[in-house]
């Protein structure tokens, strides 16, 4: 019993002398918008950037995307943008910009990684990301990680 009085003693004292974390402006700012978007709106997100992406002279003549696809994709994220900045996060941006003047690039940033990861979870993305594995050499590699 007197070792278990211990325990809790202790506990609660790490609990009440560990200070809290605290999140900068910027990372508040980050998680109001990615917790304010829908999974059907980070899917929207990636498609636009999978158009930005499709705009590179290199890539573009692998993609099917027309004009108007690419205005509708644009028109849309710039509606969702305005309503996540000035409806749903307006104070979070206010205060992360006035720490951070990045702050918005770097939100965006988190935004643009989680609008991906949704993307990312559907079996048949992973089945084309992963399928360049049948043409790799996995003895070369593997040696390498064996090597000491």
């Amino acid at each position: 019993m007197k070792n278990t009085l211990k325990v809790l003693v202790l506990s609660i004292g790490l609990i009440v002398v560990t200070p809290a974390i605290a999140e900068s402006p910027t990372d508040v700012f980050a998680k109001c918008m990615v917790d304010t978007l829908s999974g059907k709106e980070r899917k929207n997100l990636a498609k636009w950037i999978s158009f930005s992406i499709a705009a590179h002279p290199e890539i573009k003549p692998y993609s099917s995307a027309s004009q108007k696809d690419i205005k509708e994709s644009d028109e849309y994220v710039g509606k969702l943008i305005t309503r996540l900045l000035t409806v749903n996060c307006p104070d979070e941006l206010k205060k992360a910009y006035k720490s951070d003047p990045l702050a918005v690039q770097k939100a965006f940033e988190l935004v643009g990684r989680v609008a991906m990861q949704e993307i990312m979870t559907n079996q048949e993305v992973m089945k084309s990301l992963t399928s360049y594995a049948q043409y790799a050499d996995k003895e070369k590699i593997n040696k390498i990680l064996a090597e000491k």
